[in-house]
C-alpha cells in the first residue's frame, strides 16, 4: 500500500537564529523569496515571529516592512506562511497584556501570515488557549505546540493529553516543537500516533533541531506514525544546531515509500548561493563556528538549538569574568570549551531542582542564566543560587505559569528567605491592558499607528527597541558593532569610536594600589544606567563614593527590562569602567569596590 504524502516547511528564519545573532535584512529577504518559491518543494515557510522582529529592531529596521515583504511572494504562490508565537509572551521574552496579544493576530494576518504556532515554555494550557481564540478572531489558523523534552514527567501520555485538551479548546493543528532535538524518536512517534488516534483529521507538524543527532530518526518515526508536515532547513545553514537539510529528509522518506515533492535543484543552488552571500555580507560575522557542529552533550542538558547563538555570546562575555574570579582565588583558569561543558552539566543538574521547565524561550534562558551565575558564584566561593535574576524568580514563583514538576526544597527555602511569595493564579491576570498608554504616547510624539495598526502593535510589543529604532540609536549601535566585528575578523576598516573619558583600569593596576579591591560584574547584557542621576544621560560614575552590601551600584536596561546591579560587599568605589548609556556584555566589569 502506498504511504501517505509528507509535506515540507522551510524554517528559513529559525536557521539564522540557531546559527548566530542576526537574521537577513528586508532587501535580502526579497532576494531569497523567489528562489524558495521556485524550489517547488515547500508547502509552508516560516516567515516571522519569536526573535525575528526583535532582531529587525536591533539593527534599526522596521519589522513590519520585513514581514510584509517576505510573506507577499509566498502568498502569491499559494505557499502557507507561519510564525512563532510565545503565547503569554507574544513576540518577546516577558508577558504581554491581553489587548496587545489580541492585536497581534489582526496585524499579522493583515501582513500576510497564515498560521500562528502558539507555544508556552511551561506547556501551561492557560497560556495557549487564549491565543487560540485570539488567532481565530484575527483570521489566523491556530497551531498549538507541545514543547518536547525528556524527563520522568514528560511522557507520551502527558503530551497526548495536553494535545487533546488544546484541540478541544479549538486548536486546528498541533506542532511537536522538539526545540532541542532531544525528544527520543520512538516516543515522538508514539505521541503523534496517540494524537492521530483521537483526532485523525488534525494536521500535525514536527519541528526538531539537529543538535544532539536524534532529529533524522525522529522525522522518520514522525512520518511512520502519520505526521503531515516536517520542518527542514537548507544548506549552507542546515545541520549543526539548526535542522536537517531538505535533500536528506526527502531522500530518506522517498526510500521509505512516502509521497514527497520533487526539488528544483537549480533553484536550490540559487537559494544556497544567496544564503552564502548574506553570510559573507555581514551575518557571518555574528555566527559562532561551534553552532555549525552537532554535539551529543545536548542529550543531557537539553538546551535548544535556537538559543545557541545568544548562549555562546553570553559565555564569551562571562569567560573573562569567571577566569578573573578564579585567578583572585588562586584557582586554575578555564578554557571556553571547558566552560561550555561546565554550563551543560550545571543545566543538567539544576533543571530538576527548578521544576523541569521545558528548555525553550524564555525558560531555557532563565535556566541557562541561573546555571551560568552558579558557575560564576562557585568561582568566587559563593553558594549556589546566590544570583538569580528577577525573570528567573518569576518562573520559579509561578508568575508565568505552572511548572511541570516540584521545586527542590532548597529553592522553596531560598524563596522564603528572600520573602518572595508563590503565585497560583492565571498568569495573564498580573498584566493589565496597556494599548491606551502606547496610543496616547504615539499621538503626543506625532507617530502614526500605521497600516492595520502595525506600528502601534510594534511599539506596544517591543517598547524600548521600537524607541531605539525610531531615534536611530539602534542603527548607530549596530553599525558600530558591525565595524568592531569586522575589525576583529581582520577586515580592514576605519572604526569611529566614541570618546570615553573615564579611566580604564586593569585588574593588575587596581590590585597593585588596592590589594583587596573586588570587581563588580554586569549580570546581563544591556545598556548601563548609573544610579547617581538617572535623568542625566551625560552623568558618569564617580570614584570615592561609598556603597553598602546589597545596594544598587547601577542599573542595566536589558531586553527583559531594567536589571539592578547589586554589590555583594561594602566599600569604596575605586575604579570604574563604563560610561552612562554604554552597552555591556554579561560578565563585563563595571567597577571595582575596595
Amino acid at each position: 500500500m502506498t504511504k501517505k504524502t509528507v509535506k515540507f516547511s522551510l524554517v528559513y528564519r529559525d536557521m539564522w537564529q540557531s546559527s548566530g545573532k542576526y537574521q537577513p535584512r528586508v532587501d535580502q529577504l526579497r532576494q531569497i523569496a523567489p528562489a524558495i518559491v521556485n524550489m517547488g518543494c515547500f508547502s509552508r515557510v516560516e516567515t516571522n515571529g519569536g526573535a525575528f522582529e526583535q532582531v529587525n529592531l536591533l539593527y534599526g529596521e522596521n519589522p513590519n516592512l520585513a514581514v510584509r515583504e517576505f510573506t507577499e511572494p509566498f502568498n502569491k504562490a499559494g505557499i502557507q506562511t507561519h510564525m512563532l508565537d510565545r503565547g503569554l509572551n507574544g513576540l518577546r521574552m516577558n508577558p504581554v497584556p491581553s489587548d496587545v496579544r489580541k492585536l497581534m493576530y489582526k496585524v499579522k494576518h493583515a501582513q500576510g501570515v497564515d498560521i500562528t504556532r502558539i507555544f508556552c515554555g511551561l506547556n501551561d494550557a492557560r497560556n495557549i488557549i487564549p491565543s487560540i481564540d485570539y488567532a481565530k478572531e484575527g483570521g489566523m489558523i491556530p497551531q498549538a505546540s507541545l514543547c518536547i523534552t525528556y524527563s520522568p514527567i514528560h511522557t507520551v501520555d502527558y503530551y497526548v493529553n495536553l494535545a487533546n485538551r488544546l484541540i478541544e479548546a479549538g486548536a486546528e493543528e498541533i506542532c511537536l516543537k522538539d526545540m532541542a532535538g532531544i525528544g527520543r524518536p520512538y516516543s515522538n512517534g508514539q505521541i503523534i500516533k496517540g494524537i492521530k488516534k483521537l483526532h485523525p483529521d488534525i494536521p500535525i507538524q514536527y519541528h526538531g533541531h539537529s543538535g544532539p543527532g536524534f532529529s533524522v530518526a525522529s522525522m522518520l518515526e514522525a512520518a511512520n506514525n502519520g505526521v503531515d508536515y516536517i520542518d527542514v532547513a537548507m544548506e549552507p545553514l542546515s545541520w549543526g544546531m539548526v535542522h536537517p537539510d531538505v535533500i536528506t529528509i526527502r531522500a530518506m522518506l522517498k526510500d521509505a515509500g512516502f509521497l514527497v515533492p520533487d526539488i528544483n535543484m537549480e533553484a536550490y543552488m540559487e537559494a544556497r548561493r544567496l544564503t552564502q552571500t548574506f553570510i559573507d555580507d555581514f551575518l557571518g560575522f555574528f555566527i559562532d563556528p561551534s553552532n555549525r557542529i552537532m554535539t551529543s552533550l545536548l542529550v543531557g542538558c537539553g538546551l535548544p538549538g535556537g538559543m545557541m547563538g545568544s548562549m555562546m555570546a553570553d559565555l564569551k562575555g562571562m569567560h573573562g569574568a569567571i577566569n578573573l574570579a578564579l585567578k583572585q582565588k588562586g584557582k586554575k583558569e578555564v578554557s571556553l570549551n571547558n566552560l561550555v561543558v561546565q554550563l551543560f552539566k550545571e543545566v543538567e543538574d539544576i533543571w530538576p531542582m527548578l521544576g523541569y521547565p521545558p528548555l525553550v524561550t524564555p525558560f531555557s534562558q532563565y535556566v541557562k542564566n541561573t546555571a551560568l551565575m552558579n558557575i560564576f558564584a562557585a568561582a568566587k566561593d559563593e553558594p549556589r543560587f546566590s544570583m538569580i535574576d528577577k525573570d528567573s524568580w518569576n518562573m520559579i514563583l509561578g508568575k508565568t505559569g505552572k511548572l511541570p514538576g516540584p521545586l527542590a526544597p532548597e529553592i522553596i527555602e531560598l524563596a522564603k528567605a528572600n520573602k518572595l511569595e508563590f503565585y497560583e493564579g492565571d498568569p495573564q491576570a498580573s498584566f493589565p491592558d496597556e494599548l491606551s498608554r502606547f496610543r496616547e504616547e504615539m499621538q503626543t510624539n506625532g507617530w502614526e499607528e500605521g497600516l492595520d495598526q502595525e506600528e502601534l502593535f510594534e511599539f506596544a510589543m517591543h517598547e524600548r527597541q521600537y524607541r531605539d529604532m525610531k531615534s536611530g540609536a539602534a542603527k548607530n549601535r549596530f553599525n558600530l558593532e558591525l565595524e568592531q566585528a569586522k575589525e576583529k575578523a581582520g577586515t580592514p576598516i576605519i572604526v569611529k569610536r566614541p570618546v570615553v573619558e573615564i579611566p580604564m583600569f586593569s585588574f593588575e593596576e587596581i590590585s597593585a594600589e588596592y590589594p583587596s579591591a573586588k570587581p563588580v560584574h554586569a549580570p546581563c547584557k544591556g545598556q548601563v544606567i548609573w544610579q547617581y542621576d538617572l535623568m542625566d544621560a551625560s552623568t558618569a560614575p564617580f570614584e570615592g563614593a561609598t556603597i553598602e552590601k546589597g545596594e544598587n551600584l547601577c542599573y542595566i536596561q536589558s531586553y527583559y527590562g531594567i536589571e539592578p546591579v547589586k554589590v555583594g560587599y561594602s566599600g569604596t568605589i575605586v575604579g570604574t569602567y563604563i560610561k552612562q548609556g554604554d552597552q555591556v556584555q554579561k560578565g563585563e566589569i563595571l567597577a571595582f569596590v575596595n
